[in-house]
């Protein structure tokens, strides 16, 4: 049996790091972003199922189960061998969100976990994502909810975009530890164009925007997705995020209650079609992200910033929590072309995408089951 599953990276506009506790909690937060046409693909193959009563020990494995994870984009793999001693995977740094989507499963839903892998003897989970990792488009939580998203399909339990989400979310921050916030994984769960408030007690409110497709094609156009060829550890500049907002850090505070406000702004800027103001919008968040950490920024960053600016573009700004990885950059009438050549120098890489309506998506594709071909008429 092959199961599928897809969910969207996304970039983000405005309003990045409010959804960080504890400032969101105190102050509530509010970003915008949008799914685009990158995604996290995971595959989950079966092998050999078994003829077994399958009504008896449910709780336990009847026989050992070989489960492997393959990364495709980065050329790894992982294989160990389970039985009914199992309690966890060890997590050391090694296919960490794989494990920890495994783990948390076999706590959560064991009895239809341990119930499926009765029937095989072999789980192979082979995951692909667009962007790598550190890229500042959400690919680390985007694939986890991609994981979550093919068992789900698999194991038929119920959760709905909100709970898959916030189940993703504790699964990096709790049972991980890995730092960081709340945005990511709403948009690989919900997709589309959304305002995002954050508040206490991990309430998450995602606001649908009903953008004019006209307004989304020009937005298309200005901006330009720019791969700086650096990757960052965006851990780091998070927990220095908290650690500002948890010393009551004045300059770090001001800067995350602007970047708060030119959500609200760039929202109704979008809305309403006014795109002489995207660029100096972008320029103003960009201006206060630099002040919530150090090491948000970067002299390859500042240089590249400065010289799209130099050719036409009115704004830009790292997309994520900084030091590195994609940059957008709004680039009003035909500029973006003068930017694009300007940028040749720095040797890093445009890509093209489109935003994209759909959040996750699954479906299964039955090996035993041919697809048809196409026959012309």
């Amino acid at each position: 049996m092959n199961i599928r599953a897809r969910a969207p990276l996304r970039i983000g506009l405005a309003g990045g790091g409010t959804d960080l506790s504890p400032y969101s909690d105190i102050y509530g937060g509010a970003i915008l972003n949008a799914a685009i046409s990158m995604y996290a693909y995971v595959t989950i193959v079966t092998e050999d199922i078994r003829d077994i009563d399958l009504l008896n020990n449910n709780e336990q494995l009847n026989a050992p189960v070989e489960i492997e994870f393959v990364s495709a984009d980065r050329k790894e793999k992982f294989s160990c061998l389970i039985d009914h001693n199992l309690i966890s995977l060890e997590i050391n740094g090694d296919f960490d969100l794989h494990k920890g989507a495994f783990n948390r499963l076999l706590r959560d839903y064991r009895r239809e976990l341990i119930f499926a892998l009765n029937r095989i003897t072999k789980l192979e989970i082979t995951t692909y994502v667009d962007a790598p990792a550190g890229s500042g488009l959400g690919s680390s939580s985007t694939l986890l909810v991609t994981i979550l998203g093919a068992f789900r399909e698999w194991l038929k339990f119920s959760l709905d975009e909100y709970q898959l989400a916030h189940l993703a979310y504790e699964i990096e921050r709790i049972d991980l530890g890995m730092a960081g916030g709340k945005q990511d994984q709403c948009t690989a769960a919900f997709g589309g164009f959304n305002f995002m408030e954050f508040y206490k007690d991990n309430r998450v409110v995602v606001n649908p925007l009903r953008i004019k497709q006209e307004y989304l094609n020009e937005l298309e156009f200005n901006i330009v997705l720019f791969y700086t060829g650096t990757s960052r550890l965006s851990s780091r500049i998070i927990e220095a995020q908290i650690k500002n907002a948890d010393n009551n850090i004045s300059i770090s505070l001001e800067a995350m209650h602007g970047l708060k406000q030119q959500a609200i702004l760039m929202k109704e800027a979008i809305l309403k079609g006014r795109f002489y103001q995207m660029g100096e919008l972008l320029d103003t968040g960009w201006q206060y992200k630099k002040r919530t950490a150090l090491d948000v920024t970067s002299s390859l960053i500042n240089k590249i910033y400065s010289a799209a600016r130099q050719a036409g573009a009115s704004g830009g700004k790292i997309s994520g929590a900084g030091g590195g990885g994609f940059m957008i950059l709004y680039c009003p009438g035909n500029t973006r072309y003068k930017v694009i050549n300007r940028l040749q120098v720095f040797e890093g890489e445009f890509r093209r995408y489109h935003f994209v309506g759909d959040g996750l998506i699954t479906w299964r594709a039955d090996r035993k089951q041919p697809f048809l071909k196409a026959v012309a008429c």
